[in-house]
Formats: structure tokens, sequence, C-alpha cells
């Protein structure tokens, strides 16, 4: 794990430049709000959510990768209570991780109280590279109290772990870049992962919408469950996105962390 945080920051620096300077350049719709005061909103949440995250790891034993260390020399969890080669546990676990996350995504729609935390992230009246950045800290803290549940129940691999965590970073950002890809391109590569096309979709006004298409990397998992939408209604150009009641608050940040405190 010596180059765990090179490999952590330098994929996120190098994708983020990536899907921003694409989106600039071809970029699939136009925006609702400056990018200036977005921009500085949804990258100031992701210190605060970094910081908390610094936090947890004072306060708690151990954080994901941490936790897969623990239950291997424990001797916890499926994968250590059996016999498989490094990559079909690195892979296995990086993919059980994904329906893990993707249900957790499901269950914060789905719970009053994790929806008003969630939300924060619906909030967003633009869809780009920094909406994949902007999750409330609180709901942060829950998912990384989830993952650590997951890791040691199934003995995930710390390398699985490392690896999930850098692609999961990756292809939220991939997915939710506001880029133009050839219609072509999309139909054929969400087959397997979640494209922008795709998870747009889950940002829509109608909440039909989005209580759907809850992948954050493969997109199987909302098509074996039937939670899968092809396309918006109103089609990609004219759909809304955000909430429907929502006004350019969004854009603040004060207001941001604290709409899950709101009567909204």
């Amino acid at each position: 794990m010596e180059y765990e945080l090179i490999l952590r920051l330098g994929t996120f620096l190098g994708l983020f430049a990536l899907f921003a300077t694409v989106e600039a350049k071809v970029p699939r719709r136009p925006r609702t709000q400056p990018r200036q005061t977005r921009w500085f909103t949804n990258l100031s949440i992701i210190v605060v959510d970094t910081l908390t995250l610094r936090l947890m790891n004072v306060l708690l034993p151990l954080l994901a990768v941490g936790a897969a260390l623990d239950a291997a020399a424990q001797g916890w969890g499926l994968f250590n209570m059996i016999t498989l080669s490094v990559w079909v546990e690195v892979i296995a676990a990086m993919v059980i991780l994904d329906l893990a996350i993707w249900a957790q995504h499901l269950v914060f729609h789905k719970v009053p109280v994790l929806w008003r935390l969630h939300r924060v992230h619906h909030a967003d009246r633009d869809f780009d590279v920094t909406t994949a950045l902007r999750f409330h800290p609180v709901e942060i803290a829950a998912s990384m109290i989830i993952k650590i549940g997951v890791v040691y129940l199934i003995g995930a691999p710390a390398l699985g772990v490392i690896l999930f965590e850098v692609v999961l970073n990756g292809s939220a950002m991939f997915n939710h870049a506001n880029m133009r890809l050839p219609l072509g391109l999309d139909r054929w590569l969400r087959l397997i992962l979640v494209t922008p096309d795709m998870h747009r979709v889950h940002h829509s006004v109608h909440r039909d919408e989005t209580d759907s298409n809850y992948g954050f990397c493969l997109s199987i998992w909302d098509r074996i469950f039937k939670t899968y939408t092809d396309q918006p209604r109103d089609g990609h150009d004219d759909m809304v996105i955000g909430l429907q009641w929502q006004d350019d608050n969004p854009s603040k940040l004060g207001w941001s962390l604290m709409l899950p405190f709101r009567r909204k």
C-alpha cells in the first residue's frame, strides 16, 4: 500500500482534468448556472468530505482499507475462509462492492431520512464532473461505515478495496461528465458501464426517472433488478435536472450543507 495515496490522488486529478476538458470542448447540454459559483460549492463540499473522512480515521480504528487488512489478519469474511487466486478475489470483491454501492444508493432514495441527505447530490441544477463530488459529509460518513461492514463480511482483499475505490471515483466522474459521446458508442458502452447519458436520467426532476439507473460503475445491476430507464421522457436536450422545488440556492455552499435539515 506504499503508493496508495499517489495512485488515488494521481488518478483523481488526471481524470478530473480529462473530463473537465472534454465537457468544455464537447458539452452535452448548455449550463443553467455559472460554472464559477457551482464549482466553488461542489469542490468545497469534497474538501469538507475529505476532512470528515480524516476525522473518522481518528475516531475509528479502521476505514475500508484498514478493515480489509484487519479482516485478513483475523481470518474474517468469505474470501479469508476459502482459497482462491489473488486476482479472482480482487475482481470478485470489486464486483460485490459495486453491487453493495448500487443497493446502498437505492436505499438512500427509498428511506426518507436518508433521502434528505442524498438530495444534496440531486439538488445540483447542472450535471457535470463536479456533481460526482457533491455528497453531504454525513452521507459520506454513512457510506464509509456501510463499506467497512461489507469489507468485513466478504473479507475483501486490501488491493481489491483500493482498486474499487479508485475505479468507483473515476467512473462517477465519467458518468456525471457533461460530455457528448457518439450515440453508437454510448449504446455499446452502457451494456457494461454506466455512461453519462444513462446516469443523467437519474438526475431528472421526474421522480420515477430519479428512482432508476442507480448504478455508479457497472450498468448490469439496474438491468437485473428492473430499475433501468433507457432515455428521459423529455429527451436529453430538454430534460430538467435537479429537484422540482429548487431555485438557484444549490450553488451556495452553506445552503447545500444545511439542506438535509430544512423542512422542504
